[in-house]
């Protein structure tokens, strides 16, 4: 019986040892070699008296950081994985919130780590001991599948990060739906675009391991130079790909595909932020055969809920469905005043989530728990917990959920309300504009875009021909780039912040 994240791991290195797992740009790691790793760095904790402790991972992406997570694991531990570049206030807030037993660097990371007070593991001593199979079992035999896998920390609307806790059962879940979904399986080669502290990484982290597929992190320095992007994509036969728009936007507005294309990718999923469909239809002209997917979900639900799987033509100006639910999730659209709204009837409502793949909630956070882990208000039978996301979606002709935006992005602008996305959605479109974001500032739309071609002259004449005169920004920036923040997603708060230094 497969009840953790580490039994996963060694029926599949039973079945899949010499096959790769975990590679880098500098390291390559077998299912065997791995596993073995992660059951030393395991019995390292646990012969520390942590199991059932937090563990702070202080690692760059890389292999060894993949090492020190399935480690933490091994030991029943609950990890948290840290960015290395994060400001000193954040890591304290973290940390702070977190607690942990231990931070866990490795020799490269250790040289950045700048903060005091922590007990400091490095991944290359606890590798010099011997895994203690003996105990490893004691521990196994104990875990159940809602003990905490990881906690992932996101921004919080107070500015305070807060910490989703994962169990082991909800990853399991939901790794498996994800695999039955798009057919993932041993000859998968993902090709790794996200950080490790960021959910995403939860889909193609955890289905390689399920699965026997090979998990192959992409230099980041390639995402600056997309054509050397696609041939490192050829070099290692990647055949699927998980990143965020933003990321694939690179890729369209080079004109990546006019030079060299991907030669073995079959499998494109894209999740974290709203895809524009110009930059989509460049890479489906590019690859005709492959399958594209765009998958919605938050954190707080260990990744995504609902997946639509790209089978039609859409006008530049559209905005894609997020589809439907995963298998073994179901998805609720409830109304500000109450009640289910239901596909054909026009309606919106906030999307909420029920099933295996919500999270056991913020650590140390019971208010902002109860405030969004709430009982299905559909049901007073018994208990049933549901995740209200704050996402503001509709059904389409098709029964397809549409994203609308977030309730806290829709905005009442000279008595009408508005959907940020929607401004975006019609500016992307433009020929020559690469990407743009709208940000709302004392009682102003603003528009931010980046584009060779487009001046501000041109695009204040598109906009009075795309947009009613309500939804019109009021300021209008051409910037040679827009700030992207770790994750890959446009950064607005770096935006906002422009305005208040300006």
């Amino acid at each position: 019986m497969i009840k953790s994240i580490p039994d996963a791991l060694e029926q599949t290195a039973a079945r899949f040892g010499e096959r790769l797992a975990f590679c880098s740009d500098t390291e390559e790691s077998s299912y065997a070699s791995f596993t073995a790793d992660a059951k030393t760095i395991g019995s390292f904790l646990l012969h520390r008296g942590l199991e059932k402790k937090n563990v702070a991972v202080f690692i760059d992406k890389s292999v060894n950081c993949l090492r020190a997570m399935f480690g933490a694991a091994f030991a029943n531990a609950c990890y948290t994985v840290l960015d290395v570049t994060s400001p000193p206030e954040r890591l304290s807030s973290i940390l702070g919130t977190l607690r942990p037993a231990c931070v866990i660097v490795d020799k490269k990371s250790a040289r950045k780590w700048k903060l005091e007070g922590q007990t400091v593991y490095a991944v290359e001593d606890m590798l010099g001991e011997e895994p203690d199979e003996a105990l490893l079992a004691k521990v196994r035999a104990a875990r159940c599948d809602t003990d905490p896998l990881y906690i992932l920390f996101t921004s919080g609307s107070t500015g305070e990060p807060k910490g989703t806790v994962i169990c082991h059962r909800s990853v399991l879940a939901y790794a498996s739906t994800v695999i039955a979904t798009f057919g993932v399986d041993e000859t998968t080669v993902w090709g790794s675009q996200t950080p490790l502290y960021f959910s995403m990484s939860v889909l193609d982290v955890f289905t390689s391991v399920l699965c026997g597929a090979e998990f192959r992190i992409i230099p980041k320095m390639y995402f600056s130079f997309p054509v050397m992007l696609m041939e490192y994509l050829n070099e290692k036969k990647i055949n699927a790909l998980y990143w965020v728009p933003s990321a694939m936007g690179i890729v369209a507005n080079f004109n990546t595909f006019d030079e060299i294309r991907p030669e073995h990718l079959k499998l494109v999923l894209f999740a974290g932020e709203v895809m524009p469909v110009k930059q989509l239809k460049v890479w489906r002209r590019a690859l005709p055969e492959a399958l594209f997917a765009n998958l919605y979900g938050p954190t707080e639900i260990t990744d995504t809920c609902t997946y639509f799987i790209v089978d039609r033509d859409f006008a530049d100006t559209e905005s894609l469905p997020i589809g439907v639910p995963f298998d073994n999730c179901d998805i609720l659209v409830l109304r500000e005043g109450g009640g289910r709204v239901l596909p054909g009837s026009g309606e919106s409502g906030e999307l909420c989530v029920r099933g295996s793949f919500l999270g056991l909630g913020y650590y140390r956070n019971p208010e902002k728990t109860a405030a969004v882990f709430t009982q299905n208000p559909l049901n007073s039978a018994y208990p049933e917990r549901i995740y209200h996301t704050g996402d503001l979606v509709s059904y389409n002709e098709r029964g397809e959920l549409l994203y609308l935006g977030r309730k806290d992005f829709q905005i009442k602008h000279m008595g009408y309300r508005i959907e940020l996305g929607e401004i975006e959605a019609n500016i992307g479109a433009i020929e020559g504009v690469g990407e743009c974001a709208c940000v709302y500032e004392n009682s102003q739309i603003i528009l931010f875009y980046q584009s060779p071609t487009v001046g501000e002259e041109v695009m204040q004449q598109e906009i009075k021909s795309r947009l009613l005169a309500y939804m019109r920004p009021s300021l209008v920036y051409r910037l040679p780039a827009l700030p992207h923040n770790a994750n890959g997603k446009i950064d607005r708060k770096a935006l906002k912040a422009g305005l208040k230094l300006s």
